[in-house]
């Protein structure tokens, strides 16, 4: 069971990060400008964070249920999200990728950075969380989830460290500039910010 409960983490939060969105987007955007030593920081530095984000998730989930205008707020905070992230690709996307003395530090609080300010997580776990309790696959035990945050933080480190991979070998068979991905992502940034709005827009203007 202790195995199991470490597994079912595991693949839950791998599954959790395989759509793109604002973490492995600027995982992909590190490890095209500083490499994969910067990537594997980030990585590192954003599981650990996943850990306890599980953990506090998991522990408030029927907390967080009961706030009526959670799936709003977590929107708006989205679309901030997306659209400075974007907008700060967008500005340095013609630069050149460059090492700087403070690079290391600054990819490793970056991903401590993403790992606190990352919404999408909390209706994922509240959904995937209230499935796998009440289909008795996990305990609610300290002990129990503790184990499963740990796989969670695991799976996370996996997917994001095949999506680093992925992007290297990706942009050495294609040979990208760094211009161009950085445009790229950029305008999925933009893209996804957008879709947010769009959706508050349907609920409260159009639907009504």
């Amino acid at each position: 069971m202790i195995l199991l409960t470490f597994f079912i983490g595991l693949i839950a939060n791998f599954i959790g990060y395989i759509p793109p969105g604002n973490i492995n987007l600027a995982l992909v955007q590190i490890t095209i400008n500083r490499g994969m030593k910067q990537a594997l920081q980030f990585i590192i530095a954003f599981s650990c964070v996943e850990f306890f984000f599980t953990y506090f998730i998991m522990n408030a989930a029927d907390w967080l249920s009961m706030q009526v205008h959670l799936d709003t707020a977590i929107d708006w905070v989205m679309v901030a999200l997306f659209g400075t992230m974007g907008f700060v690709t967008w500005i340095h996307r013609k630069k050149p990728p460059k090492e700087s003395k403070n690079s290391s530090r600054d990819s490793i609080t970056y991903g401590i950075l993403l790992g606190f300010v990352n919404p999408m997580q909390i209706p994922f776990w509240m959904i995937t969380g209230t499935y796998l309790i009440t289909h008795e696959w996990i305990e609610t035990g300290r002990w129990e989830l503790a184990l499963f945050s740990v796989g969670s933080a695991a799976g996370a480190f996996l997917c994001l460290f095949i999506y680093a991979k992925s992007a290297r070998y990706v942009r050495d068979k294609l040979d990208l500039s760094n211009k161009t991905i950085n445009t790229g992502i950029a305008i999925l940034f933009f893209s996804f910010a957008a879709y947010h709005i769009v959706k508050q827009l349907y609920l409260h203007v159009f639907r009504q």
